[in-house]
């Protein structure tokens, strides 16, 4: 697997051909923001490199934080694969795949990995106001797999419009209120791993 460490601005590419993201050392590329910001990200370093595998695994336990890949997003498409690592006793594990947030997470929009289904919801300006949606009812169906077990996302995203595909299928379609934007994943407290970081710019 060759691993492209160059950011999306800039790159010599062409438009219509899909960077992979992964990094040879995320720390040049990914930036760790707390959630909520004003909140000091933790000291434990839980963001770590696989690069036989080509993942990024979250320990889930430095506290609840993003991870920011740098370069902001105009339109395009984002593809990644999640799993959680299985825990003992009846854990509620929870993450998320971040998009079209702000450079510190003020705004942001997230794709749902938890047991009840991927989903968006997040905290998206509407009419000059910072306003919060949650469309997990708006969901077509749950199409997560179990814990243990991979899942792939598809994100894409034109002007303010942003569509979310599960395991191949699109659940749901959200009007953002910005038009640009970072990605990002997420650590909420539970071992999640990420892998195949693939993303399309659009005209």
């Amino acid at each position: 697997m060759a691993f492209a460490c160059a950011f999306i601005a800039g790159a010599t590419h062409s438009p219509a051909q899909a960077v992979n993201l992964f990094p040879a050392d995320y720390q040049s590329k990914w930036t760790r923001i707390a959630i909520p910001p004003t909140h000091p990200v933790s000291d434990i370093a839980q963001w770590h490199i696989d690069a036989a595998k080509g993942e990024i695994k979250c320990d889930g336990n430095g506290g609840h934080e993003w991870l920011r890949f740098n370069s902001e997003l105009g339109n395009f498409t984002f593809h990644v694969k999640w799993r959680f690592i299985p825990q003992a006793g009846s854990p509620h594990y929870n993450s998320g795949v971040f998009f079209r947030n702000d450079e510190n997470g003020v705004i942001w929009h997230q794709a749902q990995t938890s047991p009840e289904g991927g989903y968006i919801f997040g905290e998206t300006p509407v009419n000059g106001k910072l306003t919060g949606f949650n469309l997990q009812k708006d969901m077509k169906e749950n199409r997560l797999h179990a814990p243990g077990q991979w899942n792939t996302y598809d994100i894409r995203c034109s002007g303010p419009t942003c569509t979310l595909a599960v395991n191949g299928e699109e659940v749901n379609t959200v009007q953002t209120g910005v038009a640009k934007g970072y990605i990002g994943l997420e650590s909420e407290g539970f071992p999640i791993v990420f892998k195949d970081f693939k993303v399309r710019e659009l005209h």
